[in-house]
This record gives structure tokens, C-alpha cells and sequence, in this order.
């Protein structure tokens, strides 16, 4: 049975942090979440975002993306759903770019967590991505002492990452210069979310 090293989960952080930097459906989810309806929002937001991110790699440790070679009307079917979602959120967003937040409803922290869990659940590239790294960086016959240390590992990074932007984006300066100029950030958000539904819809 393969040993899992330092070297190796250390390579796999650098990998995730490269990949969450990117302004994926995630990180924008997260970013506006957090400015729009506070901090615990923000972070409750990223703990869903981190517990299907982690599921996903448990799923590639055991093989989903194979299924979704022998099934691939499976994969197609759950990207489908997923780049509907993100092109519903991206609605949402531009119909309420123009509402002031006292107008709006404030995402409860069941809601926002909820959205997390949608909008990894609707991402099933994930698990090609998880199992293309998992590959290339550990070594074949991990047991499943070493692939519960990866997914723990990864939902750890995930929760991290997410609480420290959620605690930076969700100050008085920060929501200030939102309110400023909500309209267009909610408009440059939507439409990004909904060139990244759009993106997962069309790519073959």
C-alpha cells in the first residue's frame, strides 16, 4: 500500500489554491455573498461550497469519473442542471442589480449554505478535475486512511480559503464601496455567472 508524503499534500494545496483564485461560479458566489449580506453568510456560503468540493474528491478517489466515461449521459444530464442554476443565480442578480439591499431579501444562513451545496453539486467537472490531479500527484494503492486524509485535507483548504474571504469582504469598507457601485457589480456579476453557465452548457 502507497504512503502518502507532505510533498504530495502540499503539491495538492498549491493546485486547489491556483484553482479557487480563478473567478469561477465559487469565488463569485463567495465574493457576493459576503458583501451583499455579511460575514456569516459569507462563511456559511463556503462551508457548503467546501462540503461538496470534498465529496467530489471522495467521488473521484473512488472512481466517479470512470463512471461518467461508462455513463456519460449522466455527466451531461447533472452539467445541464448545474449551468441552468448558474444562469437562474445570473437572472437573479441582474433583475436585482437596481434594488438597494434594504429592498432585498437577506440570505438566512440555511439559504446561503444551500446555494453553496447547489453550486458545487452543479459543477460535475469537478470530479474530472479531482481525479486529474489525484493522478498526476499521488502515487497508485492509496488506502483509505491516506484518501480520507486528501478529502479532509481538501475541505479544510476550502473552509479556509472561503472564511478568510468572506471575513475580509464583508467590512464596513468593503460593503460601502459595494453599495457604491452595486448596480454594476451585480451586472458584472451576473453576467460572468451567466457566461459560466452558458461555458459548462456549450463545451463538449
Amino acid at each position: 500500500m502507497a504512503d502518502l508524503t507532505i510533498a504530495q499534500l502540499v503539491a495538492f494545496n498549491l493546485t486547489l489554491l491556483a484553482a479557487m483564485a480563478s473567478p469561477g461560479p465559487a469565488f463569485l458566489l463567495v465574493l457576493r455573498n459576503s458583501i451583499a449580506d455579511g460575514r456569516r453568510a459569507g462563511i456559511v456560503t463556503g462551508l457548503g461550497l467546501g462540503l461538496v468540493a470534498g465529496l467530489w474528491t471522495a467521488a473521484a478517489l473512488m472512481g466517479l469519473a470512470a463512471l461518467f466515461e461508462w455513463v456519460p449521459w449522466l455527466y451531461g444530464a447533472m452539467k445541464m442542471a448545474g449551468a441552468l442554476y448558474l444562469l437562474y443565480l445570473a437572472i437573479g442578480m441582474w433583475r436585482g442589480a437596481h434594488a438597494p439591499l434594504s429592498a432585498q431579501t437577506k440570505a438566512n444562513g440555511t439559504a446561503a449554505f444551500r446555494s453553496g451545496l447547489i453550486v458545487n453539486l452543479a459543477n460535475p467537472k469537478s470530479v474530472l478535475f479531482a481525479s486529474a490531479v489525484i493522478v498526476v500527484i499521488f502515487p497508485a494503492g492509496l488506502g483509505w486512511a491516506g484518501g480520507a486524509l486528501i478529502v479532509v485535507n481538501h475541505l479544510a483548504v476550502e473552509i479556509i480559503v472561503y472564511t478568510a474571504m468572506a471575513l475580509g469582504l464583508s467590512t464596513a469598507p468593503a460593503r460601502a464601496a459595494y453599495l457604491r457601485i452595486k448596480p454594476h457589480a451585480d451586472r458584472t456579476a451576473a453576467v460572468l455567472m451567466a457566461g459560466l453557465g452558458l461555458r459548462l452548457l456549450l463545451n463538449r
